[in-house]
């Protein structure tokens, strides 16, 4: 209402502007015809003419009106130079303030919601650099006034700092019609103020801030580097260390552009993924689904049956899964490439030289243009007293230690709750195992929704996990051959003693699942001062301290997901090699993720308790999988697909999927959020019957229903009505 009402005035006033005919008094024309009255007006009352004129050029520059120009001309004949300077420098960045704030309170909310996605990267930039922007754009004239005003309402500078530049920015171009106008007899029009050679002018005033921000930059890098000795030429344009995903895509990009470029692994090619991680526990993850199908036969009309199987096998089948899997990620592979491959331990000696010490105890030093660090990284272990008297392991020596074993543990604790916890505590339990699962918040997958936690527990549980949430660890002990954890549970699952007191949890093999930390030593990294508390800290186009330094994958953050790995290196890469060109920001508007329980959690976007936590006000679409055919004939009901948008809009903000298949059936939706794809689109795609993926369409359907158009729909009963007669 309150918009309704200030549109309504300005349109009251423009119209009345025009059809006054008071546009006339604000031309070249009729600011000479009137000038003789207005300086004898100033002659009398210099106060109530000045007054009056910083009235009416606010008024003017706050409605967009034509004229602005003219008046400045005007200001420098009535008042002078130094006055007319003052009073319109202050008019001018009042008025345009005014238009400013009535574009963003009128149109910034509805084009922010409707275009979110498209204006995030503008958004950010101007966060981080909108007075640069203004400036620079203030001091051409080229760019009109009014539409800077409007455009720049519709973003997030504060409106301080829009009053500031543009009081700074205009200054320029003021004096300059106001100079002008101290001559306004020999003006015949507006062109003899801005001439091509002045706009040229104004032009390279504004490419100046762009010059200056180059020069600074250049200056605090060679600050940066200035007890470095650069090489006069290079060995390699690029050297990669670790040949984890992110190693391995940046490597194998420099080669496909054929750039020389050196990948450096200590270890085994493929990193943790493929060695530790997702390869051998989807492995593991499947093998323990068919031990619980066995179990559940009766589901299916088979018969509930106890299954035997060998646990060596079992993990004997693991290795022969990373065995089928290696020659993708083998040295010989990338070597046929065009990747120089060399197995050791890199240290970057100073920013263009990375010695390598190779197994044999040889080293050599090579120097290169660029650097990718993609070290990534390791298990966390917590400071636990008596930890490592207990023989613990992680997700990273399980498959050496547990390979050695005859059956899967009696009795397995393993702390912590998030993704990797969950998945290996219901595999080992399906397993045969006791599993005990600790975690020390109140409940399992604490990124997901409140409702996701809860489901992810249940099927836990009913799989034969203890969960027990609340947990604080206080120390592990060892009584001859016996092993115990000692925690106080004030949560779910505690029993013994109630609330705070101590649980003491017996034990044959405790795991270690509470996150994963980046590998930072040992790579050279404390010599040239780059911080290692937690990740390399690293811009937006993943550069370090040292721009021809990168750093892509989980030594870099913020997300720990091969595919995230996989996605910084490309910009690492491309960035490292053409970064002097062009340089692009790395994209993390849409990252999907999974984790792969039964059923599965997959998710991209915003989530339910995310939008709540950030203020942000959205629309929840919900489809049950009980309601979906092919869930029902494979006896996998228990499920839903959660879809996060704008309000009464289809763009789609976030979604959750709890079932089977979840992580496939996810793609769907994150290739909509990355091409600003609605659930409408989705709606109109034909989905093979009867398949999971139909499970998407009618989630979108769900999001339709709610929104039918009841009005027109009356209407067309009442039409077919009467077409019966």
């Amino acid at each position: 209402m309150k918009k309704s009402l200030l549109m309504l005035c300005i349109a009251a006033l423009i119209g009345a502007f025009f059809a006054f005919d008071l546009h006339q008094t604000l031309t070249l024309e009729g600011l000479k015809a009137g000038l003789d009255q207005a300086q004898a007006r100033l002659a009398s009352d210099p106060l109530l003419v000045a007054g009056g004129f910083f009235i009416v050029y606010v008024i003017v520059t706050g409605l967009s009106l034509p004229g602005a120009a003219v008046m400045s001309l005007g200001g420098g004949a009535l008042f002078g130079l130094l006055w007319g300077t003052i009073i319109v420098s202050f008019a001018s960045s009042i008025g345009a303030t005014l238009a400013f704030l009535v574009s963003r309170f009128v149109l910034r909310d509805t084009v922010q919601n409707r275009f979110a996605d498209r204006l995030q990267t503008i958004n950010e930039g101007i966060e981080k650099n909108g007075a640069f922007y203004l400036f620079t754009l203030r001091l051409v004239p080229v760019f009109p006034f009014f539409l800077i005003n409007l455009l720049m309402g519709l973003t997030p500078i504060r409106t301080a700092t829009f009053y500031a530049v543009s009081q700074i920015g205009m200054l320029a171009a003021t004096v300059v019609f106001i100079n002008a106008g101290t001559q306004l007899a020999q003006l015949d029009s507006l062109s003899d103020v801005l001439s091509p050679g002045l706009l040229a002018s104004f032009v390279l005033l504004g490419i100046f801030p762009l010059l200056a921000k180059k020069v600074v930059a250049i200056i605090q890098s060679r600050r940066v580097y200035a007890k470095w000795q650069r090489p006069a030429k290079f060995d390699r344009n690029l050297i990669v260390i670790g040949a984890g995903a992110g190693g391995l895509v940046s490597s194998y990009i420099a080669a496909a552009v054929k750039a020389k470029v050196t990948l450096v692994e200590a270890h085994k090619m493929g990193g943790d993924c493929l060695n530790t991680g997702c390869v051998p526990s989807k492995a593991l993850i499947k093998s323990a689904k068919i031990a619980q199908h066995i179990r559940q036969g009766g589901r299916y009309g088979l018969e509930d049956s106890e299954p035997t199987f060998s646990f060596p096998e079992v993990m004997a089948r693991v290795q022969r899964i990373i065995e089928a899997v290696e020659p993708h990620d083998s040295i010989e592979r990338y070597s046929e490439l065009g990747v120089d491959v060399v197995q050791g331990y890199a240290r970057i000696v100073d920013p263009w030289t990375v010695e390598i010490r190779k197994p044999d105890g040889a080293s050599t030093r090579l120097t290169t243009r660029s650097i990718i660090i993609a070290t990534g990284a390791r298990p966390s272990v917590p400071a636990i007293p008596g930890i490592d008297a207990v023989d613990y392991v992680t997700s990273d020596t399980l498959w050496r230690e547990f390979a050695k074993l005859e059956s899967a543990p009696k009795r397995l604790v393993i702390l912590g709750g998030g993704p990797i916890g969950c998945e290996l505590a219901q595999s080992f339990a399906r397993l045969g195992s006791a599993v005990t699962q600790i975690q020390r918040g109140p409940r399992l997958m604490p990124r997901e929704d409140e409702e996701v936690s809860a489901l992810a527990q249940r099927h836990l549980e009913a799989d034969g996990v203890q969960v027990l949430t609340s947990c604080k660890t206080l120390r592990c002990e060892c009584e001859g051959d016996d092993k115990y954890i000692v925690v106080t549970s004030a949560g779910k699952g505690s029993t013994e003693g109630g609330r705070n007191k101590e649980q003491r949890i017996a034990f044959d093999q405790l795991l270690v699942a509470v996150g994963r930390e980046a590998r930072l030593e040992g790579f050279g990294l404390e010599e040239l001062d780059i911080d290692t508390q937690r990740t390399v800290p690293t811009n937006d186009y993943l550069q370090t301290l040292y721009p021809n330094i990168f750093a892509a994958g989980d030594v870099a953050g913020p997300y720990q997901f091969t595919h995230t790995a996989s996605h910084q290196a490309w910009y690492a890469a491309v960035n490292a090699l053409f970064g002097h060109l062009k340089k692009f920001k790395v994209d993390y508007r849409v990252i999907p993720w999974t984790t792969f329980i039964d059923p599965e959690v997959a998710r991209v976007g915003l989530n339910e308790q995310e939008a709540k936590a950030q203020g942000i006000n959205v629309e929840i679409t919900r489809f049950e999988l009980k309601e979906l055919d092919r869930a029902i004939t494979e006896s996998a009901t228990d499920g839903f697909v959660k879809v996060l948008t704008v309000p009464g809009k289809d763009r789609i903000l976030g979604v959750t999927i709890v079932g089977e298949h979840a992580g496939e059936l996810l793609a769907e939706f994150v290739l909509a959020m990355k091409h600003g794809l609605g659930l409408n689109k989705i709606l109109g795609t034909i989905h093979t019957y009867p398949t999971w993926a139909e499970a998407n369409k009618y989630a979108a359907g769900e999001w339709k229903r709610a929104h039918a158009p009841e009005g027109v729909l009356r209407w067309l009963q009442r039409y077919h009505q009467w077409r019966r007669g």
